[in-house]
């Protein structure tokens, strides 16, 4: 079978490079029934599917997400057709990292495509940490060394086990520093945290490292969310005296719903189910990261059941302190009505996300005064 012979062609590629990708696709091409084949990444800004480096100058173009055929297909994560061009998403598990574009010719096997286009997608997210040309593809300017380190501390940006999906973005994706985000699925439990770290550049990512990396030690070593808390809080203190991270620190059982989360100075959470926002949990529960040591009771847990389908939407003041050419804040309401638009409209969760920090980064005219961070998570009771 022809397509057996483009799978094996590109299964090769285990032991290559993301940059040997481009040559290897465009040879399996009329292997598939298609007359060339091609890999668009999009940019760390999410503005522009970009191709591949090592992708053979003049095959293809670069495709801007809105308004395009190609972009279409990234925030639909849907398959799309339009003047004898297929472009399938790539996605790695729920992560969307572009997308694969193809000139088809009419006996060309879609369903074989899709299976390509996954495996293409498998190949990309194994092969990028072993050089940089994923990197080179996806960086529209050059990265601040603060950024740089944030950067290769986070999760993907997107996950999702049965059902339930948290997805995350930043900006301003070249220069952020401060703010950062973290999440675990260990069997039904979901640990996501959220942190701003005080100050900027390069001193703040390394309190931001240490913050992020403590959160995971003691959650990987079976900690309880009080102890989390506690544990984060006495290394801040030790390491930066002084300084703090204000946070969110939160546990979803992602079958029965039941939602418990820590403030340690942070904004409340939005909690939106069935088209409307519901109250908000008392914050703070206890004071920011590294200033625990000021106060004699253990951090308070606020928890929330949760109902299949509701959404929370965490964020750090970069998001609701935006401020417009008058001066006026983005604010909280403005969060929660774009967010419930959103939901309203169907927009798959990532895109939400995507079109949010646009809002606000559109919101500053293009130049935020702090990072702006959002999180979100949609709760599906998995039968």
């Amino acid at each position: 079978m022809v397509a057996m012979e483009a799978v094996r062609r590109l299964l090769a590629l285990r032991h290559g490079r993301a940059e040997d990708l481009p040559a290897v696709l465009a040879d399996a091409a009329p292997l598939l029934g298609a007359e060339s084949a091609a890999v668009l990444l999009v940019d760390y800004a999410q503005v522009s599917l970009c191709p591949l480096h090592g992708s053979k100058p003049g095959l293809v173009e670069p495709r801007q997400v809105e308004g395009t055929a190609a972009g279409r297909c990234f925030t639909t994560a849907g398959d799309t057709y339009e003047d004898g061009f297929l472009w399938l998403p790539l996605l790695h598990g729920a992560e969307r990292l572009g997308v694969l574009e193809l000139r088809i010719k009419d006996d060309a096997d879609r369903s074989d495509l899709e299976v390509i286009a996954a495996l293409v997608a498998e190949l990309i997210a194994s092969r990028r940490f072993y050089g940089d040309a994923v990197e080179h593809t996806r960086r529209r300017l050059p990265m601040q060394l603060a950024a740089e380190i944030i950067w290769n501390q986070l999760p993907p940006l997107t996950c999702a086990v049965d059902g339930t999906v948290v997805t995350a973005v930043l900006e301003p994706c070249y220069d952020v520093g401060g703010d950062a985000f973290d999440y675990a699925i260990n069997g039904d439990v979901l640990h996501v945290g959220l942190f701003d770290t005080v100050g900027h550049g390069i001193s703040a990512s390394a309190l931001t490292t240490l913050t992020l990396n403590t959160y995971r030690n003691a959650r990987r070593s079976g900690l309880s969310l009080v102890d989390t808390c506690r544990s984060i809080d006495k290394w801040i203190n030790s390491q930066y005296p002084g300084s703090f991270v204000t946070a969110l620190l939160a546990e979803l059982d992602t079958t029965t719903g039941r939602y418990r989360r820590i403030s340690a100075g942070h904004p409340a959470e939005l909690i939106l189910r069935a088209g409307r926002q519901l109250p908000a949990l008392p914050v703070p529960t206890t004071l920011p990261l590294g200033l625990g040591h000021m106060i004699n009771r253990p951090p308070g847990v606020a928890e929330q059941q949760l109902e299949p389908a509701d959404t929370l939407v965490f964020y750090t003041d970069g998001i609701t302190e935006a401020r417009d050419a008058a001066g006026r804040q983005f604010g909280p309401e403005r969060l929660s009505d774009f967010m419930l638009t959103a939901l309203r409209a169907g927009y798959p969760a990532p895109e939400i996300m995507r079109r949010l920090i646009h809002t606000i980064v559109s919101y500053e005219d293009g130049e935020l005064r702090d990072d702006a961070t959002a999180a979100m998570i949609q709760w599906r009771r998995y039968e």
